[in-house]
């Protein structure tokens, strides 16, 4: 599909998050970006939860949660543990 330029202005916190978050899951802002507007566009269409488990990190983390609940290795914490005070 041919790509075109698009310019946005964003505030610099948000731009910094973009950067941050997508170097850590090995993509770039563009596909970022591309990847939520996607998301809008079929949001109509689609159930959000489809939405949600679309990311793979996401849906990975998930099902790796699950199957500990299910198997009874997960680790249970209080609120103040996980949240402090």
């Amino acid at each position: 599909m041919p790509k075109t330029s698009l310019h946005i202005t964003i505030d610099n916190d948000l731009a910094d998050f973009i950067r941050i978050y997508a170097q850590k899951n090995c993509t770039t802002a563009s596909g970022l970006i591309a990847q939520f507007i996607r998301g809008l566009k079929q949001h109509g269409s689609q159930d959000s939860m489809d939405i949600i488990f679309s990311d793979p990190v996401f849906f990975q983390a998930f099902t790796e949660v699950q199957a500990r609940i299910k198997n009874g290795t997960a680790q249970w914490h209080s609120f103040d543990e996980v949240f402090g005070e």
